[in-house]
């Protein structure tokens, strides 16, 4: 992409550098009101089929046990939606008063009977007057009008019966689901999702309604992040309400992956100050997401009392609504067009051995006398002062502390890292890459000028302050408003801490600058000191997966199949962990290949975006399989489907065979 000069204002956060919270106003959730000066409310939905009376009570229980504040259950009908009362009262019958949420797709009249009895209603835009049969259709002013007239005759009953009820409603736009109608007009963008809400709210504040949630979710974190900031921007610009938000990525995954991408989406909107509840959508039981949820919540307890004040910016420096990555030159296999690149931090790692590079990706195969590599095989391994003794293979360089590399015997394959202050006395520099760490205070005029036109250097950003991707952002955006087109690695260093924490830190400090299009490499460092060697490396291979796994969730590099699936609920019609699960042992060696796994329906083809593949629930024991958003087979016997989808992926060529070791180099 072409670099754009102008400069664009910001109005979706109050402050780019200083943590405050968006103002929004209060909306009234039963007990627990959320908005204003509230907490940020945790949530999550149910897995039980809803006419399950116990079952859905039970599992509500543990949710809420696990910290979760509302809880939200499907309604796909009337019967579902009556049966919400029978699960209300037993609830309330056991003592627990959490607000009830009613998930409503397709069915108006389940809507309306919902809202007489559970506490909040959540409406799709894209499917609730709408039908979605991918059809592009035509639409002058006079006939799109029509529409919203049509629109508002079947919405304005559901908001009469919240406003008499005193019941909320979230408006919930989804990437995936967006209509025909917003698809032909916007085209398939953060506009059309922040418009598909805004004709909803429109009628809304027509009819003096505003007890409103809004959220805007994608599983494409760049599209997530885009539509959020563009639509507190859009309520801004037409004197709307500022409504509270619901920050949530769909169709995260499970595990390690789930946790990642969830981070890398609502950790950057929650960075500015965006986001009033917080749903982690994994492919895991319905109690293990409000702990991640509340993790990331909990870094922003009194985050303006423990930073360090940030030099402020009036403006952006570039279009805050869309992805363009910042242009640099190349050094070496770094910047310029280059895929981002992962440098291993082992500067703590006594006596390096060969063996050791096994847990970033690097295998010794002593039978042949030979390296291989996976995937996720670091770029570069940082040793400090640690000289490497033996010959690396070719994937990766060795980076060492400066005054180590001014004794070296091979400097020219043997890399330099200078502080500042050692890069302006240096006599001896490396003839083609140089890596200098600095920090917002290092890089002021005369560095620039000791920098200015070099080809060589790298920069390694780091920065202590507790609004790390902040402080960060602003030298990102100096450099990107002076032009500087010296390639940046971004470099984050944690105190000892859980590996889940440290997943959805990274993942909101790296993962949020990748997404607006900063940052040509990841580095993670560790100041674990005295830890044995063996759990050190342990902690090393985590490291290396979490940054592979974040530029994936960033959309910046990928290494790896991605899996876009649903969290379940009582809509879905096959085991859901299990099955993907399954898909994933057969599959997950096909690098940069998209699968959706959706339980049904409702999360089918439109939910799964950009999914090469689709694996969609469609009747008990019954599979449909698409290629991109077209339906391939139907009514496939789910024993028999995943043999199927992986022989639609052999018929399109994008099968491999799994290898069995690593790839030899």
């Amino acid at each position: 992409m072409n670099q754009k000069t102008e400069i664009h204002p910001f109005q979706y956060c109050n402050s780019l550098t200083e943590y405050q919270r968006r103002k929004t106003i209060e909306v009234k959730i039963g007990d627990i009101p959320m908005g204003a000066h509230h907490p940020i409310r945790v949530q999550s939905m149910t897995t039980i089929d809803t006419m399950d009376t116990i079952g859905s009570v039970e599992q509500t229980i543990r949710m809420v046990d696990s910290g979760c504040e509302y809880v939200r259950i499907t309604a796909p009908s009337i019967k579902e939606a009556q049966n919400l009362e029978n699960i209300k009262n037993e609830l309330r019958k056991r003592g627990y008063n959490v607000p009830l949420v009613a998930d409503i797709h397709f069915t108006p009249n389940a809507a309306e009977l919902a809202a007489r009895i559970v506490e909040k209603v959540r409406v799709n835009p894209g499917n609730y007057a709408d039908k979605k049969k991918f059809q592009v259709l035509e639409y002058d002013d006079k006939t799109y009008q029509e529409e919203i007239e049509r629109i508002r005759e079947r919405f304005t009953p559901l908001v009469k019966i919240c406003k008499e009820y005193g019941t909320a409603m979230r408006i919930g736009t989804n990437h995936g689901s967006l209509s025909d109608r917003i698809l032909s007009r916007y085209g398939d963008t953060p506009i059309g999702m922040v418009e598909s809400a805004l004709e909803f709210l429109r009628i809304c504040e027509d009819e003096s309604y505003n007890n409103i949630v809004i959220s805007m979710k994608a599983s494409n974190t760049q599209v997530m992040i885009q539509a959020y900031r563009l639509l507190v921007q859009k309520l801004d610009e037409e004197g709307l309400q500022p409504y509270p938000l619901h920050l949530g990525v769909t169709e995260a995954g499970e595990g390690e992956d789930g946790r990642i991408k969830s981070a890398v989406g609502i950790g950057t909107l929650l960075e500015d100050g965006l986001g009033d509840t917080v749903r982690v959508s994994l492919t895991e039981e319905p109690e293990f997401e409000a702990p991640v949820a509340a993790a990331l919540i909990n870094r922003y307890t009194n985050r303006k009392e423990k930073s360090t004040a940030i030099p402020p910016i009036a403006v952006a420096p570039k279009d805050p609504f869309g992805y363009e990555r910042r242009k640099t030159v190349e050094v070496q296999n770094i910047g310029g067009s280059n895929v981002p690149r992962v440098i291993a931090d082992f500067s703590k790692v006594d006596e390096i051995s060969m063996n050791d590079l096994k847990n970033i990706g690097h295998f010794y195969l002593p039978a042949t006398d030979k390296w291989g590599m996976n995937d996720q095989g670091s770029d570069y391994i940082y040793s400090g002062k640690n000289k490497i003794s033996f010959m690396l293979p070719n994937g990766i360089k060795e980076i060492v502390d400066a005054e180590v590399w001014e004794n070296v015997t091979d400097q020219q394959n043997t890399l330099p890292l200078f502080t500042k202050a050692e890069w302006q006395k240096a006599t001896a520099r490396h003839s083609k890459i140089n890596f200098i760490k600095v920090g917002i205070k290092d890089i002021d005029e005369d560095f620039e000028k000791a920098i200015a036109g070099a080809e060589n250097v790298v920069l390694i950003l780091e920065t202590t302050n507790e609004h790390a991707m902040p402080e960060l952002r602003r030298v990102f955006f100096e450099c990107y408003q002076k032009k500087n087109p010296v390639p940046v690695v971004i470099k984050r260093q944690y105190a000892e801490m859980s590996e889940s924490d440290l997943q959805l830190y990274a993942s909101t400090d790296i993962g949020g600058l990748l997404c607006d299009g900063f940052g040509d490499g990841a580095l993670i460092g560790t100041d674990l000191l005295e830890k044995p060697k063996a759990e050190l490396l342990s902690v090393l291979k985590m490291y290396n997966a979490t940054a592979f796994g974040i530029l994936q969730a960033a959309r910046t590099r990928m290494t790896k199949t991605e899996y876009i699936s649903c969290p379940s609920c009582g809509r879905t019609l096959f085991d859901l962990q299990e099955t993907t699960a399954m898909i994933r042992k057969r599959t997950d060696h096909l690098k940069g290949v998209k699968i959706g796994i959706m339980g049904c329906i409702v999360n089918g083809p439109g939910e799964m975006a950009d999914a090469d593949y689709g694996y969609v629930g469609s009747g008990k024991g019954k599979i449909t399989l698409y290629r991109g958003q077209e339906v391939v087979k139907r009514g496939v016997p789910s024993e028999k489907a995943v043999d199927e989808l992986i022989e639609l992926i052999r018929e399109d060529g994008n099968w491999l065979e799994p290898v069995v070791g690593e790839t030899v180099m």
